[in-house]
């Protein structure tokens, strides 16, 4: 059991991270309109971007309780941000158009939260 605990708060500590770089990626935002990014897409991957930031937080915090379902749902929201935020911040500073990497993020996204909410419901404590 004391192994699942320390994989749980490692999920914290990422999560603590991807908000960190949610709140560096929005201060950055206002710097990046004039490289000619889209300003609607660029607010949306960092609203998401904070968003799953508390996502990986909430993972940490149900613990080993939530089980394999838990570590499910952390490794969708890691795969929703490269996928999502990651190629909406790449083209903004000119990097290649990923087309299919942002919805499939959305998906892992959905995914996730999905997993997150089955691992809470199957909460055995």
């Amino acid at each position: 059991m004391r192994f699942m605990d320390t994989n749980y708060r490692a999920w914290i500590g990422v999560g603590a991270l991807a908000g960190l770089l949610a709140v560096a990626a929005a201060a950055g935002t206002a710097h990046l309109t004039g490289l000619g990014a889209d300003g609607r897409s660029l607010a949306s991957a960092v609203q998401m971007h904070g968003w799953h930031a508390l996502a990986l937080v909430a993972v940490g915090l149900l613990g080993a309780r939530g089980g394999r379902l838990g570590h499910f749902a952390g490794a969708a929201f890691m795969v929703g941000l490269v996928l999502f935020c990651g190629t909406i911040y790449l083209s903004a500073v000119g990097g290649p158009r990923l087309v299919a990497a942002a919805p499939a993020g959305g998906t892992a996204f959905m995914l996730g939260w999905g997993l997150l909410g089955f691992a809470a419901l199957r909460n055995r404590s």
